[in-house]
Parts: structure tokens; sequence; C-alpha cells
């Protein structure tokens, strides 16, 4: 097959990862993979597989003409197959565009905490949760695939050598690391990172010898440092490091003895056979046991309202406490940690079944006046939230600036019992 691969960013994160090395994966198996994407850090990641890459600009529109038109004349100048869109932005515009003019076949992938009520009904779809599975055969999608996020369990391993991270950040042999590797963005992020940062000055402050190591980079740095240096002042010592974005975390990841985390980044970091604090919104945060394993399953690695340990920064704390001051139950849960990710989480078993629904996709074709329909339905939906978002800021709200995001479906962790 020849495949239009276009992810929704290029910034490190998970669903932009996911598609970039899936296309590398894709590429080994003898697919012809072209990658269009704005410039970004994960664009090296793109050479380094072999694949061919195509630029398109960073501040634009979404949807954007000028992509839609770049999109139909790669399509039909290369003769592409099939165009897999990661998020909506890039699926909408694959679909006004090829998808339309070119009667090209659509794939979307959203890795999102849910899938916005736009999105077109028609483009086979995969999802990363079942809940969010569930809810968009609800909301009317033809067809929903669930593909969970998976993991390079061999390029992301126990055997990763940490130590040169720790040498390089100043943290001696027997400080506890708690990592977060994640992007600093107000979107799904922020609270998590903040309640972190409280939760970490405690623990120091009481006499713990920890260290937060936060790996990543974005709008909300300057907050999150600030935060930080409130924890240090708490503690009287760095409690709390910023290391920036860092290209290959693996290090990162391999240093830690904790990790706190969500979405890609919690599954990634449990491949390196550490313990996961999975944190959320809404005061979320739950440590992954056997027990809370369904729960994660079920709803992805994130989560809304109060956990089983109470909720915000106290209950935080209290699950890094229980870990800080057992050894022993680090070692356990972090061996079930990759344990799980292998057994459920591999690169191979995801790569199978988007190869299936390539196939699927290809021969499964939408009828023209359905398609035409979807078309009009998703471009209403699409300037109603235009004019809704241009209305909260000029009444001066908060306005969402990550397109790859809408409101998640999870809910509390008390509701799973």
């Amino acid at each position: 097959m020849r495949l239009l691969v276009y992810p929704h960013a290029m910034e490190i994160g998970g669903s932009q990862l996911n598609a970039v090395q899936l296309a590398g994966v894709m590429a080994a198996r003898g697919h012809r993979v072209l990658v269009v994407s704005e410039p970004g850090p994960l664009v090296d990641r793109v050479r380094e597989l072999g694949l061919e890459h195509v630029e398109i600009p960073l501040d634009r529109r979404r949807p954007s003409p000028e992509v839609l038109r770049t999109l139909a004349r790669l399509v039909r100048e290369r003769r592409i197959d099939l165009v897999h869109g990661y998020e909506w932005p890039p699926v909408v515009e694959a679909l006004f565009g090829p998808g339309l003019l070119g009667a090209v076949p659509v794939l979307g992938t959203v890795m999102s905490m849910s899938v916005v009520p736009f999105f077109p009904r028609t483009v086979p779809l995969i999802v990363g949760t079942e809940r969010i599975r569930e809810a968009a055969v609800a909301a009317g999608h033809r067809r929903v695939t669930l593909l969970e996020p998976w993991v390079d369990t061999e390029s992301d391993s126990p055997v990763v050598d940490g130590r040169g991270f720790r040498a390089a950040h100043g943290i001696a042999p027997d400080e506890i690391v708690i990592a977060m590797v994640c992007r600093l963005v107000p979107e799904l992020k922020r609270e998590g990172l903040l309640a972190a940062c409280d939760a970490v000055g405690e623990l120091a402050a009481s006499g713990r010898r920890v260290r937060l190591a936060i790996v990543g980079d974005g709008r909300c740095r300057a907050e999150i440092a600030e935060r930080a240096a409130k924890a240090n002042a708490q503690a009287g010592r760095e409690a709390v490091l910023l290391t920036g974005e860092i290209a290959d975390p693996r290090p990162a990841y391999a240093a830690a003895d904790i990790l706190v985390g969500m979405g890609g980044s919690a599954l990634r970091g449990m491949a390196f056979g550490a313990p996961l604090v999975v944190v959320g919104e809404d005061g979320f945060s739950e440590t992954l046991t056997r027990e809370s394993t369904p729960l994660f399953l079920r709803q992805g690695w994130y989560g809304l309202g109060p956990g089983t340990l109470g909720s915000g920064a106290p209950a935080l704390r209290r699950a890094l406490e229980r870990l800080a001051d057992s050894p022993g139950l680090r070692r356990e849960l972090g061996g079930y940690a990759r344990k799980l990710v292998t057994d459920r989480f591999s690169l191979a078993r995801a790569a199978d079944v988007q190869e299936h629904e390539y196939l699927r996709a290809l021969s499964d074709r939408v009828g023209e006046a359905a398609l035409l329909a979807d078309i009009a339905r998703s471009g209403a939906g699409i300037v109603g939230s235009t004019l809704a978002r241009k209305y909260r800021r000029w009444r001066g709200g908060a306005v969402a600036t990550d397109d790859a995001n809408a409101r998640p479906l999870a809910g509390p962790a008390r509701r799973e019992g």
C-alpha cells in the first residue's frame, strides 16, 4: 500500500509518537509511507526511520485550505491508496481534500480522551479505550476499532541506563526519583503537574529523600516553574526540577524509582519496570495495582474525580508516600507494570491491528451520498465550534488551544467500584 500518514503535531507527545513509530513499522512491512506534518522535534525521528517527510506550515488555521490543497496534490502525484490522520484536524482536512476530490479512503485515529462531536462519522475510527469506543458507537460512528496505546517494549525496558540522567541533574544515588514525562500544557496535564509539585514539596519537607523530575516543555512552563520554586522553598532544597524537553526521554524513565503520568507516557513508563501513579483532573490520582487495572483498561490511563485515597495533592502525596517508604512495594508494583505492558500493549500487536484496519478501509468504501451528508454535518459542526470559541474569547473566558483534545469521558475511580 502507498500510505500518507498525517500526525496532528510534531512535538514530543503520545498521539504523534504513535503515528511516527507505527508509520515506521508499516514501512518495515513493505508499505510505502509518506509523512506529512508541521515542523517539530519528531521530524528527526521520521528521518531516522527512513520515511519521506513533507512539511506544512506550523502557523495555520485548523482546518487549513492550504493543507487541503497540499494533501490533494500529494495523493494525486504519489498515487496514495489511503490517508491516515491522527486527531480531528488531520482527519477533517484529509476528508474535505483528497477524500472528497480524489475519493481516496481516509482512516482516523483519536488518542485523546474523547471524540469531538463534529468528527466525521463515515471515517473508520481507531480509539484508545473501550469507554471511548462505546461512546463513539453510541454517537453514530460507522466503524470504531479499539487499539490501546502500545509500547515498544524492546527499546523501552529496564535495561536502559538511567545513571547518566541522574548525574547530569545532580541527583544522588540514594535519592528517590519521581518522574513525570509530559507536555506542559493546560489541557489535561496542568492539574496533575501542579499537584505533583505540591505533593513532592511536602514529602521533601518531611525529610524524605525524594526528587521530582519534570521532563517536557510547553505553554504552562512558567506556571509549573513557579509552583516548583514554591515546593523547593518549602523543602529547603531542590525537590522539584524541570529539565525541559528531551528528544529521547528513555534515560529519564530509566532513572525513575516512581512514575507519575497519564496516557501514552504512563504506559511507556510502565515498560521500564517502575511503579506508576496515574493522574488526571478534578483531583484524580490512583496507583496502578492489580485491583485498579480494570479501571484503567476500561477508561484509559487517566481519570476524573477522587481516587481511592481521596482527591488532589493530598491524595497524590499519600500514594507517593506509600511507595517512597517501601522499596519492596516499588519492586512488586514495578514488576507488575512491566509484565502488564509486555503482555497486552506490544508494538507487534498494534501493527497487526492497524494493518488490518488499512485493508478494511480499502475494501469497505463509503457511498457518495453518505459521504457528502457527513461532510456537510461535520463542516457545520466545525463552524459552530469555531463561533462558540470566538464568543467565549470575546467574553473573556478560557479557551482551550489544543485542537486534539476535547472533554474527557473518564469518570471518577469510585464509580467503578
